[in-house]
């Protein structure tokens, strides 16, 4: 086991390996739902809480049944059906309970389930052998992370509506361009806390 304060990888995950600006993983969603802060930060919220209940998950998953069976050769898609199941159910409660969220989040709701940046937080804290806590801390982190930079670019998207801007760059070229430009303002963060 790597031996890391969980609170590093904690703040790391949500600055300096951001699962967006670092990685670049969950980019789909992050595109095409950052054009409203309300909704970008209602689906952060979602992905947040599956990114953390999931990386609990998948850690015992692995650890308790994957690793004493000798089948860790298994994980991906173990890991897909773990965070498949996870979200159908919360795709469910939030149809049930938060009818309005449900619909302003259409088809991006049950695409959290294909969202790379979920995989990757799983295999992330395999690769770097997390123990629970930092596994759990990891995962809240990454969606924190997430949400915030999805925020951030609502934002920005919202800031320029009115602006005159290139017919060549509008819509997904200037999302890439601030996408870019953004990321190089979380690498400055890379000199306070890094985790490999």
């Amino acid at each position: 086991m790597i031996e890391i304060n969980p609170l590093v990888i904690f703040f790391a995950s949500i600055f300096t390996n951001n699962m967006i600006m670092s990685n670049f993983l969950g980019m789909c969603s992050f595109i095409a739902v950052s054009s409203e802060i309300k909704t970008s930060l209602s689906l952060g919220q979602a992905v947040t809480f599956v990114l953390a209940t999931t990386s609990v998950l998948n850690y015992l998953v692995y650890y308790l049944i994957l690793v004493p069976l000798g089948l860790e050769y298994m994980r991906f898609i173990v890991f897909i059906i773990v965070i498949a199941a996870f979200v159908q159910l919360v795709e469910m409660i939030i149809e049930r309970y938060f009818e309005t969220l449900y619909y302003s989040l259409g088809i991006f709701l049950p695409l959290i389930t294909v969202n790379c940046a979920i995989l990757g937080v799983s295999l992330f804290m395999i690769i770097r052998e997390y123990d629970l806590i930092q596994s759990f801390m990891f995962g809240l982190g990454s969606g924190i992370g997430w949400t915030l930079a999805i925020v951030a670019m609502a934002g920005i998207r919202k800031k320029i509506t009115g602006a005159k801007i290139p017919k060549g760059l509008e819509g997904a070229g200037i999302t890439l361009i601030i996408t870019g430009i953004m990321a190089l303002a979380f690498l400055g963060f890379s000199g306070i806390v890094q985790i490999q």
